[in-house]
């Protein structure tokens, strides 16, 4: 559902913002529909550019849908794609031959001599020459008619990266760090990534009749403000497609939450004053000023253009009361509700005590990362705490500790005269195959080991935190299972696991990963099959009482506007915390996805947990060493 339309002033490109991909996703695939099938009919062919990635795989789902249910023809239609790493073979599973034909030529009924794509296994001689061709049957073809893009981190489209200009072709191009780095997954590892690329150039893909851009997710939400925003540069190259006459693009909320319409709507248009949008405003301006918000006077909010909240509320001294107090509320140091208490501006009132509390974590260490400090808490303080790992994580292990730990198996059974001949034969043949595998690759007996490891390291930090091991639930959803990096969709079969799980707890406080950056999408699958468990038991009598909380992960924090519950962390609690985190031994030093942060994960999670702190006492607030934050999920 199309959330809003409208073009704002400071908005160079027209967009459409959905509350998700799916539904942004179906009405490019409609538009692209309606397009071909009204070209079929009047006996022409259509053109289309087509771009790679996971921005556009629900668009091709969506269309070879259309085919199989509704009869949506490609017999007519010629494409060219964007761009091919290089050098690398068209076999390859990373190259975009690859990628088209698994998610979308294969299952149409397009001819193979329409389908066109840059050949990354030319030597480099022949690269000029092929370029030149490419342009000149994108024109012998009567030019591209829809052109659908993505959008890198770097700014990029295509592989056009910084730097290029808008009147470049088809060529051979060096990759931005930024999107080594977002393709290093896909490669297993920065240092397997090609260092170059075909793509088609700026020229080519302005010179298009009709171009939809697509962008999904908070990892997009920075760059495609610039793109929008901020004037032609050849440092955004997706910033060139405001010369364009008929350009549309895409957006889920998340990636438009940085545009100005969002961060300070009451610069752009009228707006409806809502509790939220206050306190959203005078943070915004309290930071703007450097002034703490009990400091903020009338003058201020009219420098800065809030003239018209300041009149709904009168004066600038009770708005600054107002919104300091709600802050202030966030705060406790009593996640579970303080016994006895009757203080019921506290986020979680006092209730039920102790209580059964269950911490989602997506992966075995996301608990301690993201609010380890709080799990502590919870646990001093008596509550009946359970920990629910979602996922295996056993993709995240290097091969060297799953050959180090069949050495230490090999030694225990050595040592305590314990199945010797059969362990060594499992031995021998579980590091044979390592030494052996090409990278990326695994296989059950080696996942399983790594699973193992996780699952110890899980084990080991719960106990720790004074976690009952009772109270541990590795639930191992099946959608993580495949053995790569890519994962199935969620199913029922997941949603039932957490289901039964929280019919038999029946807790009255959880708490998961919000994190939608997480590099693979795990903890956003996670978080969508925990909403569908709740909703189906919403109606449950245990649920009358229920608290849902959001935390974030080691990718982001919330902001400040939309934080909560503020949990202070003393320096004892964070040190207790970092220690927590050290038993994941194998996610320490260097992760196999260490995401775009270089950091090690205890030293993301401090950093942003006191940022956090300093945030509040900026506002005005107490200053503590550190705080975890969170954001409540209401049932609907």
């Amino acid at each position: 559902m199309i959330i809003n339309k409208l073009k704002t002033e400071v908005e160079k490109i027209p967009l459409s913002i959905f509350n998700d991909k799916v539904d942004g996703s179906n009405l490019i695939a409609r538009e692209i529909a309606s397009i071909i099938t009204q070209n079929n009919e009047q006996g022409e062919r259509t053109v289309l550019g087509l771009a790679t990635g996971s921005s556009p795989l629900l668009i091709y789902k969506e269309l070879i849908r259309m085919h199989l249910d509704e009869g949506l023809s490609f017999v007519n239609v010629i494409t060219f794609n964007l761009d091919e790493y290089y050098p690398l073979q068209a076999d390859e599973p990373q190259s975009y031959h690859q990628f088209m034909y698994e998610h979308f030529f294969n299952h149409i009924d397009i001819k193979k001599e329409n389908i066109h794509i840059p050949d990354g296994s030319l030597p480099a001689y022949e690269i000029d020459e092929f370029c030149a061709n490419y342009d000149k049957k994108i024109k012998k073809s009567g030019g591209i008619d829809i052109q659908l893009l993505g959008i890198g981190r770097s700014g990029h489209i295509g592989f056009n990266e910084p730097g290029s200009t808008a009147t470049s072709t088809t060529r051979m191009v060096k990759l931005d760090e930024l999107t080594i780095e977002d393709a290093a997954n896909d490669f297993a590892g920065e240092e397997n990534v090609p260092l170059r690329a075909i793509t088609m150039g700026i020229k080519n893909i302005l010179k298009a009749r009709k171009i939809f851009m697509v962008a999904w997710g908070e990892g997009k939400a920075d760059i495609l403000q610039k793109a929008v925003e901020k004037d032609i540069s050849a440092n955004v190259p997706a910033s060139f497609l405001q010369n364009h006459n008929d350009v549309q693009i895409f957006a889920d909320e998340a990636a438009a939450s940085k545009l100005s319409r969002f961060q300070t709507p009451w610069l752009t248009g009228a707006l409806e004053w809502d509790d939220q949008m206050k306190k959203k405003a005078v943070i915004w301006l309290s930071r703007k000023t450097q002034k703490p918000v009990l400091k903020l006077t009338n003058a201020d909010y009219k420098k800065e253009g809030l003239t018209e909240l300041l009149k709904t509320e009168g004066s600038a001294y009770n708005l600054n009361i107002e919104i300091y107090n709600q802050i202030q509320r966030t705060i406790t140091g009593w996640p579970g509700g303080k016994p006895g208490s009757k203080d019921e501006n506290r986020p979680v009132c006092s209730g039920t005590f102790p209580k059964k509390v269950i911490i989602f974590s997506p992966h075995p260490d996301d608990d301690v990362i993201s609010m380890g400090g709080t799990l502590l808490r919870l646990a001093e303080q008596g509550h009946e705490v359970h920990v629910a790992y979602q996922t295996s994580g056993n993709i995240a292990v290097f091969d060297d500790d799953a050959h180090r730990f069949m050495d230490f198996v090999k030694g225990f059974s050595k040592r305590f005269d314990i199945a010797k001949d059969q362990i060594n034969e499992l031995h021998n043949e579980i590091t044979s195959y390592i030494k052996a595998k090409d990278q990326g690759d695994e296989n059950s007996q080696t996942l399983s080991i790594k699973g193992l490891i996780r699952q110890g390291e899980a084990t080991s930090a719960c106990r720790f935190c004074g976690i009952k091991e009772e109270n541990i639930h590795f639930l191992d959803l099946p959608f993580y299972e495949t053995g790569n990096i890519e994962k199935k969709p969620i199913g029922d079969e997941d949603i039932q696991i957490i289901v039964d799980l929280l019919e038999k707890i029946k807790p009255d406080e959880i708490f998961a990963a919000g994190d939608l950056q997480d590099p693979h999408g795990t903890h956003a699958v996670c978080l969508k099959a925990i909403f569908e468990a709740v909703n189906r038991l919403k109606d449950e009598s245990w649920m009358d009482d229920f608290y849902f909380w959001m935390y974030r992960g080691a990718w982001q924090e919330w902001d400040i506007e939309d934080i909560e519950m503020a949990v202070p962390i003393s320096p004892e609690e964070l040190m207790k915390k970092r220690k927590a985190i050290f038993k994941h031994q194998s996610q320490k030093d260097s992760p196999v996805f260490p995401g775009k942060d270089q950091r090690e994960f205890w030293q993301r999670a401090e950093a942003r947990n006191r940022e956090t702190a300093k945030l509040y006492d900026e506002l005005g607030l107490t200053e503590y060493e550190a705080i975890e934050a969170f954001k409540q999920y209401f049932i609907k």
